[in-house]
């Protein structure tokens, strides 16, 4: 793919730029709210999420790490390392499908970005506000880098955009909670950039523990991992969007990588007011579906004994995400079949 260098300059500049002034921006009142909103929902995850199966595990791994006392794991009494506590922390986010969501992206954002600068605030003793900056700092850039690919064409090749967008959107927040200044940024951009990874094999795992690790624990933990390496004088390719082997080249398909998507509109769209929080614990994309069931039941009062055939048409999306997956939280015809049995659906 060939990019104008200067382009690609003019983009690390802006999003540097923006991640360096984004802990003395002033935010909109709505941003604000919403911003709450969606870190108390994610608290809420994790304390759910430490007394599931990817809690209990992770915080028994945690407790053999050792490590420095700076940050705490959620649901239990361990101080650890800030990235040991935002990966333990992280996974127990994304335990159990009650975490939020950001469509346009496809990744969920809250349960990486909130525990990474969960753990990057405590470590660097910050207040509220600049955990509350970082996080929405977080959210404009984590769910911006995979439109720049596009999420279609990431999915084809088997790519996680949950991992990818999560990645970049902990290392921001860790770098407006640090207050990085536009030099230190484009080095943990770059370890962010070595560190992308994750594959959707993912979905073929039945208990939501692996699904939880590269949906939510490992981009946490390797966000967080390339600021607290910049943190300690780590220093690196200063623009790894441009030149040769750059980053945009190894994660796109030839010239269908958009890198002005990550900039556009900085610091006046917030990503943040476009994520969704969920009604159920399940699958984004069986939201929708489901409810529709539930109030159908609700206003005509039919049961499964006079239901047939259901036909469920999704978008392209979201169909592949959810049909006849092994994990029951992320099953389309499961969730619906429990849902028209019992005529309702708790946690």
């Amino acid at each position: 793919m060939q990019n104008d260098p200067n382009q690609k300059q003019s983009v690390i500049q802006a999003l540097c730029g923006y991640i360096a002034k984004s802990g003395k921006a002033k935010l909109p009142e709505d941003v604000i709210i919403k911003a709450k909103h969606h870190i108390l929902d994610t608290l809420a995850a994790m304390v759910s999420g430490s007394r599931l199966k990817p809690g209990k595990y992770v915080t028994k791994f945690i407790q053999h790490q050792g490590g420095a006392t700076e940050a705490l794991v959620i649901g239990s009494g361990i101080l650890t390392s800030a990235i040991n506590a935002a990966f333990a922390n992280a996974l127990m986010a994304h335990a159990d499908e009650t975490d939020d969501s950001h469509p346009r992206s496809r990744t969920h954002p809250g349960c990486v970005i909130v525990p990474a600068a969960l753990s990057m605030a405590e470590k660097e003793q910050a207040n509220g506000t600049a955990f509350l900056k970082g996080v929405v700092a977080g959210y404009d850039v984590g769910c911006r880098i995979t439109q720049v690919f596009g999420q279609a064409s990431l999915r084809k090749r088997s790519r996680s955009t949950h991992s990818i967008g999560g990645n970049f959107g902990a290392a921001t927040a860790a770098s407006s909670i640090a207050r990085f200044n536009e030099n230190q940024l484009g080095f943990v951009l770059s370890y962010a950039c070595q560190q992308t990874s994750g594959v959707t094999s993912l979905y073929r795992d039945e208990e939501h523990l692996e699904k939880a690790f590269v949906f939510a624990g490992m981009p946490a933990r390797n966000g967080l991992t390339a600021a607290v390496l910049v943190k300690t004088g780590f220093t690196g390719v200063k623009d790894p969007f441009s030149g040769e082997h750059n980053f945009f080249n190894a994660f796109s398909a030839a010239t269908k990588a958009k890198p002005e998507l990550l900039i556009n509109g900085l610091g006046t769209v917030y990503e943040i007011m476009f994520t969704n929080i969920k009604k159920y614990s399940v699958g984004s994309p069986i939201q929708a579906p489901l409810d529709a069931l539930l109030l159908l039941i609700e206003k005509h009062g039919f049961s499964f004994k006079d239901v047939q055939t259901i036909v469920v048409r999704l978008p392209d999306y979201g169909a592949p995400i959810v049909n006849n997956r092994d994990m029951p939280d992320i099953n389309l015809q499961y969730i619906l079949a429990v849902a028209l049995i019992d005529g309702k659906l708790t946690f």
